[in-house]
């Protein structure tokens, strides 16, 4: 059970015009369970991503990589996003990028468009043939129920070892046009900033040119996807998407004008939500950690000890046993790689509970306040460093059982 995460409601899901989603149960890893989903896109409709940094990126990565890069080519706009589950297609050489792009001319031809305008999309089990003609056969049906208020069928769709789908929509006015926006994500384990085996996909129905969304997707992906961790393995498949319908009167052409920074603000703040699900719903998890690192010298060295303490396994299974032993997190600030760090400066917080100051333990701190923080669901660490203006904030959770059972188990 997801950590303070109630089901989405489709009710709640907002159509976005300019888009329409269907799915189809292809049998690809197990029956009766979606696994196909096909995201049709209005011809005003434009796209950007940011993907997995793992040197063994997955096919359809290099796929939907250089089909983005070749968007300026006579083959026109995107027109549909594929994504399967259920087999990640990643670590499968030729043979994967043959049936990557074997998916894409099969919608194609369905859709009477350029293979290199479909953007394809996998998620599942690793170092396995994609059973292609299985993903292939699916697709007429997805196409048979096509409909634009199919978003939370599309959230079950993507699914692997997730609890629940995750899903959620926002509106916000400006120059008072309304834009409307929704959200999907996937993921709950093999999560690490610079993607993780994560999927997530965002429309709006603005207007916003290539050059904008590629700028704002991946400030996007910065300030949310990039930020969570749960286990610290950086997957192969990691996707996110951005896709702006252009089917409102809202126009957003250049950056750092008020429209964007209005927009970008929406859409950073809807993908931070969707992350939180991740996280959230991690792999055997009961605590939501938020880590915060205050004033640093620069951002990447508050980022360094977050996801430092944020990858500890000590650490994390301190939180799940709900056991105050905090030096841990000490050790973990101290091995960051900040090596010019003047630890006698240093003050931690746990919630409202000042643990340590000055580098050591606060004389005024009890154990039986650790512990009552401890045992909450959400719990805060804040460090601060006194060193300069800089901050960051990480999201994690712990480290349980259920997280070993889980993956023991992911195979079979």
């Amino acid at each position: 059970m997801a950590v303070n995460s109630p089901l989405p409601l489709a009710a709640d899901l907002k159509p976005i015009a300019g888009i329409e989603l269907g799915f189809a149960e292809a049998g690809i890893k197990k029956p009766n369970r979606k696994d196909v989903l096909i995201m049709l896109l209005a011809p005003t409709a434009t796209v950007a991503g940011v993907f997995t940094t793992n040197r063994f990126c997955a096919a359809p990565v290099q796929v939907c990589k250089a089909h983005l890069e070749g968007l300026h080519m006579a083959s026109g706009p995107m027109r549909a996003l594929v994504v399967n589950t259920g087999n990640a297609n990643a670590g499968t050489g030729d043979a994967g990028l043959v049936a990557a792009n074997a998916t894409c001319v099969a919608l194609a031809e369905l859709l009477q468009c350029e293979p290199a305008q479909i953007l394809p999309f996998s998620t599942g089990v690793i170092l396995e043939p994609l059973p292609v003609d299985r993903l292939v056969a699916g697709l007429p049906k997805a196409i048979a129920n096509l409909k634009a208020d199919n978003w939370y069928a599309a959230a079950e769709a993507i699914m692997t070892t997730d609890t629940q789908p995750k899903a959620a929509s926002a509106s916000i006015v400006i120059n008072g046009v309304t834009v409307t926006m929704t959200g999907i994500s996937k993921g709950a384990g093999m999560i690490k900033p610079n993607m993780a085996t994560m999927l997530g996909f965002v429309a709006m129905d603005a207007k916003v040119s290539q050059a904008v969304l590629d700028h704002m997707v991946k400030r996007a992906a910065d300030k949310s996807f990039n930020c969570i961790t749960i286990d610290g393995d950086t997957s192969t498949n990691d996707s996110f998407m951005m896709i702006a319908t252009g089917t409102s009167a809202l126009e957003v052409n250049e950056i750092g004008t008020p429209e964007y920074v209005a927009l970008a603000e929406a859409v950073t703040a809807l993908s931070q939500k969707l992350a939180h699900m991740i996280i959230r719903d991690g792999e055997g998890a009961t605590k939501f950690i938020s880590i915060v690192v205050e004033e640093g010298r620069d951002a990447e060295e508050c980022r360094k000890i977050a996801y430092s303490i944020a990858h500890s396994p000590l650490v994390k299974t301190a939180f799940f046993a709900s056991d105050p032993n905090l030096g841990r997190i000490l050790a973990a600030i101290g091995y960051a790689g900040v090596n010019d760090l003047d630890v006698s400066k240093l003050d931690m917080y746990l919630d409202d509970v000042l643990v340590a100051k000055n580098g050591g333990r606060n004389p005024e701190y009890r154990e039986e306040d650790g512990q009552r923080v401890m045992k909450q669901s959400e719990i805060t660490i804040r460090v601060k460093l006194a060193r300069g203006e800089a901050s960051t904030t990480v999201w994690t959770c712990d480290l349980s059982h259920e997280y070993v059972s889980i993956n023991a188990d992911y195979r079979s």
